[in-house]
């Protein structure tokens, strides 16, 4: 498996402490309102808008099930 996201450790992210981790950056910047999770809906949102479909949706951001992708390209429509 190739990691391009590590710790100061050298060890791939969780998901969880990539979330923590990212968390204390944004706080630090002054940027309270951001997250880890705000930024992957964003970034849904605007691959919709900007016409990915709702299997590209779910390559992209590790959907399983078009339940979620389909929710980002109704309200891309």
């Amino acid at each position: 498996m190739i990691s391009f996201l590590v710790t100061q450790h050298g060890r791939p992210f969780t998901a969880n402490g990539f979330g923590n981790w990212l968390r204390k950056q944004c706080d630090e910047a002054g940027l309270k309102h951001c997250s880890a999770h705000g930024l992957r809906k964003a970034g849904a949102a605007i691959a919709a808008e900007n016409g990915a479909t709702e299997r590209q949706l779910m390559a992209m951001f590790g959907w399983s099930t078009l339940k979620e992708a389909s929710r980002y390209t109704r309200s891309a429509r």
